[in-house]
């Protein structure tokens, strides 16, 4: 089961010369190719489809935009056009990494098949199971899902995996990345032994050669291009960063936006902070933005998608997410805001554009933290350096240190109200003010004593004379009528004053038990009861013995 007796290499730049008749599709599937303008295979397709015609476990290893989803969906078609669905057991199962890539693989599967009757379910997170479970009961052929969602059903005992004729794991390196091997692994064990397996990934480390050689049966292995490598077609470009301040990288962003001819382009970011951060920036500085990452709805994220497909949207600002199977093949620029924690990452990333031939520009903010990352990058396009673009006065662009001038300020106020007490009062200070703030606008209508009540329950430091206004002064100096007040005023007192003499009382019961325990143990005069008076004073005569 070795992934390496029947290898072929196959140049990026190879020229096909057969057509996708010659390949033997069914002429159904070749009308649908032919409405949508394709003549002629893409190198993978073109070595892929005529091995997975004759049964054949396929190993496709080719670089994003290359074809790869034509390669597996073509002959899976052709297989399934002959057949009938039944309930709750599909014949082709597809995994697929993310929600995006599988509605683009299903997108891609209506269209080649469009003049098929197959049957076809997508499995994916953030959509209601009502509909999943009404589609599987009718039936499916093709089952497009993601690992965790098939798991869900399958536990459910909503699918039933013994008819799987076909196996198609797509993006296999990025299910690494995410985790999902020990997944991947189930799903391959509850699958027919008989099934054939269509396997397609970008890189293979070595827990993919693992996978390979446990579940595939002497496949035919495709390799498109050298492992890691972006396309011939992308210029590749980067600005150097004196420092990795956020207001100043969203500067120099817009600056080199607005010196580029962009058509659209891609924003990636590391942090879905970011991702919503420098979307919302450019919207304020007039630009076409919107952003897309995992904590927004399934049902937001494919609208977005729509948008920036059809033009509405000029910049789709994302996280990894998107950065892997979107097929969107105008994408003219790729910024990169952040340098990619993985260097593969990067060659996915910058994979968006220059798809299917065209010339693409991919530019990378550097600043010096970003360094060893950078050199990473370096390391696995085995490359000394990539262009890098002056842009004069980026020193003085704008930085976002307001935020870090309020701390100080905060700090010296907090610093102030420390000489006036420890660092207990100085807590309970800020807190105070805290409340303060929060107030609504008729707050300054709380009664006088209630205000007395919460200064003397936090032991607030004695403010001078001065702060003190005059009705406050003369409750204070007469506790007996702030207590009357409080008595008048109770039974019309807001929510806020009611659980204040709540707190108040129980404050009051609790330095009165307080006061009891502290006199235990004494007589009526204060002096300590003899050690032996643990029956009061009448102590028996036989424990005197």
């Amino acid at each position: 089961m070795s992934a390496s007796e029947d290898i072929e290499e196959v140049p990026a730049d190879e020229e096909i010369t057969i057509t996708f008749k010659e390949l033997g599709l069914a002429p159904k599937i070749l009308k649908a190719l032919d409405d949508m303008g394709y003549e002629k295979p893409t190198p993978i397709q073109a070595r892929s489809i005529p091995a997975a015609l004759k049964q054949r476990d396929v190993l496709g290893i080719a670089q994003t935009g290359t074809g790869k989803t034509g390669a597996f969906v073509l002959p899976t078609l052709h297989k399934l056009e002959k057949g009938r669905a039944r309930a709750r057991m599909p014949r082709c199962l597809i995994i697929c990494p993310t929600r995006e890539l599988a509605a683009q693989v299903a997108e891609n599967v209506e269209e080649y098949g469009k003049y098929l009757k197959l049957e076809m379910a997508l499995l994916i997170g953030g959509v209601s199971f009502t509909e999943q479970d009404r589609k599987l009961s009718k039936g499916v052929d093709i089952l497009i899902a993601t690992p965790g969602r098939l798991l869900d059903q399958f536990e459910r005992g909503k699918i039933l995996m013994t008819g799987v004729q076909t196996l198609v794991v797509d993006e296999a390196d990025r299910m690494l990345d995410m985790g999902f091997i020990p997944d991947i692994e189930k799903i391959f064990k509850m699958t027919p032994f008989t099934r054939q397996v269509l396997f397609f990934s970008a890189t293979m480390p070595n827990e993919i050669k693992r996978l390979v050689d446990q579940f595939l049966h002497q496949p035919v292995t495709v390799q498109i291009a050298r492992q890691s490598t972006a396309a011939e077609t992308v210029r590749q470009r980067i600005i150097r960063m004196p420092s990795s301040d956020s207001k100043q990288k969203r500067t120099a962003l817009r600056w080199i936006m607005e010196r580029e001819e962009v058509d659209n382009g891609i924003i990636f970011c590391n942090r879905k902070r970011d991702v919503d951060i420098v979307a919302k920036s450019l919207t304020v500085h007039g630009e076409s933005a919107a952003p897309i990452h995992g904590d927004l709805t399934q049902s937001l994220r494919t609208e977005t998608l729509d948008k920036f497909k059809n033009g509405e949207i000029k910049y789709l600002v994302a996280s990894d997410v998107a950065a892997r199977g979107l097929d969107v093949p105008s994408v003219s620029h790729v910024f990169n805001y952040d340098v990619p924690n993985h260097s593969e990452d990067y060659v996915h990333r910058i994979g968006r554009t220059g798809r299917a031939g065209r010339e693409g520009d991919t530019i990378m903010l550097v600043a010096r933290l970003d360094e060893n990352n950078y050199q990473d990058i370096l390391n696995l396009l085995k490359v000394d350096g990539i262009e890098e673009i002056d842009v004069p006065g980026i020193e003085d662009f704008p930085k976002d240190g307001g935020r870090k001038k309020d701390r100080g300020r905060k700090g010296d106020r907090k610093g102030r109200r420390g000489d006036k007490g420890s660092s207990h009062k100085r807590k309970s200070s800020k807190n105070d003010n805290s409340d303060e703030n929060n107030q609504s606008p008729s707050s300054s209508e709380v009664p006088k004593a209630e205000k007395k009540a919460k200064a003397s329950r936090r032991k607030a430091p004695t403010k001078n004379t001065s702060e003190t206004p005059p009705e406050k002064k003369s409750s204070e100096s007469n506790p007996e009528s702030s207590s009357k007040k409080k008595t008048s005023k109770s039974a019309s007192s807001k929510p806020t004053s009611k659980s204040s003499d709540k707190r108040s009382s129980s404050s009051k019961e609790s330095s009165s038990s307080q006061g009891r325990s502290s006199n235990r143990g004494r007589d009526r005069n204060g002096l300590p009861h003899n050690k032996d008076t643990g029956f009061g004073g009448n102590m028996p005569d036989f424990f005197k013995v």
